[in-house]
């Protein structure tokens, strides 16, 4: 499964049969053909509501493309794909010892033309994708949404939850820094070295919190502003914390948006990772004490992030949590079995499926040092439920009970409570990126 390349697997054959009923062509896209890497890339581009991308900007697409497997569906007589998709392989964090991984088929570039709408193309992708993961053998898929409504009708879960905080700068106080924290420093970066930190530190942060993934070079290239024709490149700044042995134990990429009534500007976070307690309150020290800053504005930002604890006036941060990592179990042993887990547990869960994959009786044995071991079930459910809602529970940052209240689970208030305290994580899960 390591060495598995999603680039080797081939489009799934009946998503295949169905749309060439329709007289459309599915298959993989050749991104070395410049004329197929430009058309998958302005017909993305166009999905998303973007501007027509020029040369540059395909050729750096195709850069990041190449390591993908693109999927592209063509009409008769229309010259771009009329959708896309795109997929590869990458560890997703699971809780358990640090760097504790499975594999994930990351599904990205989902789009369908406003001319092609309503004719079952975006069905065709997406459990084409599913199909193909499962087929070579890939236990869980993985996607974030521009559109919350689509997707759960494939099985995939609301499992990442995320916030977006704002903090009025000039009532919050201030953030404070305990005396100890005088070991980390804040420097400034710059672009290139930046670049580079942003790489370096998540791929140290990424490790420690579940439901991340690694990013890749283009990402930290637009995070750090070096992409060209980028409108809001060069007001990308950066900074880092670095500790007393001079390592970048945190990173921030920002953008200072200039206030058109007065004297000052708007704080906003692209990126920030740290890796110490320290380096996170520097960070924060850093944006929310700024001098002319009215307010600072962070997205991606795990729930459990400090930042209200942090300022003198909780009432000067606006915490809103939304949706944003989603996930897809395909293999119901092979997925519980990869975390660990805070307490026993021993039942029975009933999955439905709509696909197929993940159905079936499942008895869930969890020993006292965290450790699991799936079997079918024979003996009468525990407890009932969809794939969707098991794959929102799975990394814990979802509550069992509260999917019970909603009627989205079928179990005791015993049995909720139950799972809760086995899946429940003391950090809670995090995705601090798009894909």
């Amino acid at each position: 499964m390591a060495d598995l390349d999603a680039r080797d697997v081939p489009v799934d054959p009946l998503s295949q049969e169905r749309l060439s009923a329709s007289h459309l062509d599915y298959r993989v896209v050749d991104m070395t053909d410049p004329a197929q890497l430009r058309g998958f890339a302005r017909a993305d581009a166009r999905g998303f509501l973007d501007k027509d991308p020029d040369d540059e900007t395909i050729r750096l697409t195709g850069e990041m493309m190449a390591e993908r497997r693109n999927v592209g569906v063509h009409a008769p007589g229309v010259e771009l794909p009329v959708a896309t998709v795109s997929a590869w392989m990458t560890p997703m964090t699971v809780p358990g010892r640090a760097g504790t991984h499975l594999p994930m088929w990351a599904i990205s570039a989902v789009t369908v033309s406003a001319t092609h709408r309503r004719r079952g193309i975006a069905r065709n992708l997406l459990e084409g994708e599913l199909r193909a993961a499962a087929a070579a053998g890939v236990p869980l898929a993985g996607l974030t949404v521009t559109e919350a409504t689509i997707y759960g009708r494939y099985g995939f879960g609301a499992a990442i939850p995320m916030s977006r905080m704002t903090v009025d700068a000039r009532r919050a106080g201030g953030v404070s820094q305990p005396v100890a924290d005088g070991a980390v420093t804040i420097e400034y970066l710059e672009p290139d070295a930046l670049m580079a930190a942003l790489d370096e530190v998540h791929e140290r942060t990424r490790r420690e919190r579940a439901g991340d993934i690694p990013g890749w070079p283009l990402r930290w290239r637009r995070m750090a502003g070096l992409t060209p024709r980028d409108e809001k490149s060069r007001a990308v700044r950066g900074v880092r914390a670095v500790d007393a042995d001079g390592v970048s134990r945190g990173v921030l990429a920002y953008t200072l948006d200039e206030l058109a009534e007065e004297f000052g500007a708007d704080l906003a976070v692209r990126h920030l990772d740290a890796e110490t307690p320290q380096a996170l309150r520097a960070l924060w020290a850093f944006a929310v004490n700024h001098d002319l800053v009215r307010t600072v504005h962070a997205d991606l930002r795990p729930v459990d992030d400090p930042l209200p604890w942090l300022v003198a006036n909780q009432r000067a941060v606006q915490n809103i949590v939304h949706d944003h990592g989603w996930l897809r179990i395909l293999d119901v042993p092979a997925v519980l079995a990869a975390r660990s887990y805070r307490a026993p547990l021993d039942l029975v869960l009933r999955v439905s499926d709509p696909l197929g994959f993940a159905e079936g009786s499942w008895r869930l044995r969890i020993d006292a040092e965290g450790n699991a071991v799936v079997d079918a079930g024979t003996d009468a459910p525990d407890v009932e439920l969809g794939v969707d809602a098991l794959s929102s529970l799975y990394l814990g940052g979802v509550s069992a009970p509260a999917l019970r209240a909603a009627g989205r689970i079928s179990a005791s208030e015993e049995a909720a409570a139950a799972i809760e305290n086995a899946f429940g994580t003391p950090v809670a899960p995090a995705l601090t990126i798009w894909y």
